[in-house]
Parts: structure tokens; C-alpha cells; sequence
């Protein structure tokens, strides 16, 4: 089984993937964890970062198909890596994988090339890279504005030395890749929305009450 933890910058995505595998592993379901991008583990990792780290300018200069191959490069770079961990595990989770090339590149565009783009990417990653598809995608959903307060909290990160990259200090268009990931879990069955606030307020769910809810989406599939 492939899962995969999704969500806008600083929404806990690797917290959350690494606490699924310790439990899963813990009820004697071996599982294993891989993040992506890989930053310092591939070529396209690695420009990956210069992007984000603005070598390539600003957001704009780089166009969404362009960026969404690099992501697309960095998995199909790692393709021996997966297939092996599926081989080799019952479940792979995965923090972060192609539902956010759709998202995070799919929110650059109007809405009238939206569908277009997305059908592009997956094209892309699934056909033409061969890629295996996530049985179940698990959506993180975190108020942009929350998600920001988060993102600096974060450790350094090997690709920068800024506290925020190019996609994290854009507030508009972490509002943007959040409402595509909304219509996104809204259209496709295989994917489960949790929520990372507390009912009817802003104060965010700890780390356990949300860990639970993720077991439970992942438990039931087992």
C-alpha cells in the first residue's frame, strides 16, 4: 500500500508521515517513510531547491509546467527507491508525492487550464515516469494563515538559509494551493480530508488527537 500525507506548507505533513510509520510498524505492519522533494539526494531535489531558494528568480518567472517536471524528475529519479520499499514493506507513506505537483502547480494557472495542467502532470508522473499511484491520499487541511506561524518554526532546511522559501512566503498562493487541494479531496474517493483545528475555532489540534485520525483513515484500509 502507498500512502501519501498531504498538505500546504507547514501543515505537519512529515510529522504526521513519520508518526503513521511508528505506529504502523508498532502493530506489526512494516512500513517505511520517504520524503519528497529529495533536496540533497537527487539532481532534481537539488534544483528543486535553487528554485525555491529563488536562483531562478521569483515564482513567476518559472513556468508551472516547468517546475512541475522538476518535482515530476525528483520521483522518477527515486522510482528504484519506491518500487523497492513497496517490494520490501506493506506500506510506504509518503510525505508529500504527486497530489502536490497537482496542487502547489495547478493553483498557478486560471482555473480554465486547470484541468488540463492536472490531466498534463499525471500524465507525466504516471505514464510516461511510470510511477505507481497512491492508494490513499490523506489531506492535512490547515488555514494558510496558521500554516505560516508554523512554517517558522521549522528547522533550518539544507536547501536555504532563509526562513521562508519562495512558495512559503507567498501567502496568496498558499491560499491558492489550499483551495485546489480542497476541490481536489472534494472530487476523488481515494483521498480523506482531517482537520487541524479544533471545532469552530483557530487553535490548532495536538499532534496526538491529529495522529489519531490519521491511524484511523490508514486502519480502516488495512
Amino acid at each position: 500500500m502507498l500512502i501519501a500525507i498531504e498538505g500546504i506548507d507547514g501543515s505537519g505533513k512529515g510529522t504526521q508521515a513519520q508518526q503513521l510509520v511508528e505506529r504502523l510498524n508498532q502493530h506489526n505492519i512494516t512500513a517505511c517513510l520517504l520524503s519528497f522533494p529529495r533536496y540533497s539526494e537527487t539532481l532534481f531535489g537539488t534544483t528543486i531547491g535553487r528554485f525555491l531558494d529563488g536562483d531562478f528568480g521569483p515564482l513567476d518567472a518559472v513556468a508551472p509546467e516547468l517546475a512541475a517536471t522538476l518535482y515530476a524528475g525528483d520521483r522518477y529519479e527515486s522510482r528504484g527507491l519506491l518500487i523497492d520499499a513497496l517490494d520490501n514493506h506493506q506500506v510506504v507513506v509518503c510525505d508529500r508525492y504527486v497530489p502536490s505537483n497537482l496542487a502547489h502547480q495547478g493553483s498557478r494557472v486560471d482555473r480554465e487550464r486547470q484541468n488540463d495542467l492536472i490531466e498534463w502532470i499525471e500524465k507525466i508522473e504516471y505514464d510516461v515516469f511510470d510511477l505507481p499511484r497512491p492508494d490513499t491520499v490523506v489531506w492535512l487541511d490547515v488555514p494558510p494563515l496558521i500554516s505560516q506561524k508554523l512554517i517558522r518554526k521549522k528547522a533550518r532546511r539544507d536547501y536555504t538559509d532563509k526562513t521562508v522559501d519562495l512558495q512559503e512566503a507567498d501567502l496568496g498562493y498558499q491560499q491558492r494551493v489550499q483551495q485546489l487541494y480542497q476541490s481536489l479531496a472534494n472530487s476523488r474517493p481515494h483521498w480523506t480530508r482531517i482537520d487541524a483545528l479544533e471545532p469552530d475555532s483557530l487553535q490548532v489540534r495536538s499532534i496526538p488527537q491529529i495522529a489519531e485520525d490519521v491511524w484511523h483513515t490508514v486502519s480502516e484500509l488495512l
